[in-house]
């Protein structure tokens, strides 16, 4: 069954040498299940190497809406992700909200 009030969206980065997550993916993606008249964030995964780092990456961006901008989003990774994959994970983001607006919402 398809879900018509969501939009499954996801952004791409490279990943920088040297991380576990480089054996397995040459980049990193971000994927978010997005309500398609709030522009909220229902659920967000993303590509790290450890189920902990990925479920801790969608607890973080659950409940954000992107109709309010990247700012937002990209402050709490910046802020509560200490780990080498940060500037990955802001392109990402960056290049999910790009996909985010192509939608309309």
């Amino acid at each position: 069954m398809a879900y018509t009030h969501t939009y499954f969206i996801a952004g791409h980065s490279r990943l920088p040498q040297g991380m576990a997550a480089k054996s397995i993916f040459d980049s990193l993606t971000i994927t978010v299940e997005v309500d398609t008249k709030y522009g909220v964030i229902l659920e967000a995964s993303c590509t790290l190497a450890t189920e902990h780092g990925r479920t801790y990456f969608g607890t973080l961006l659950r409940g954000i809406s992107l109709k309010d901008g990247i700012d937002e989003p990209i402050r709490i990774l910046q802020t509560h992700y200490k780990g080498r994959a940060g500037n990955a994970i802001v392109a990402a983001i960056k290049d999910l909200y790009t996909q985010f607006q192509q939608c309309n919402i």
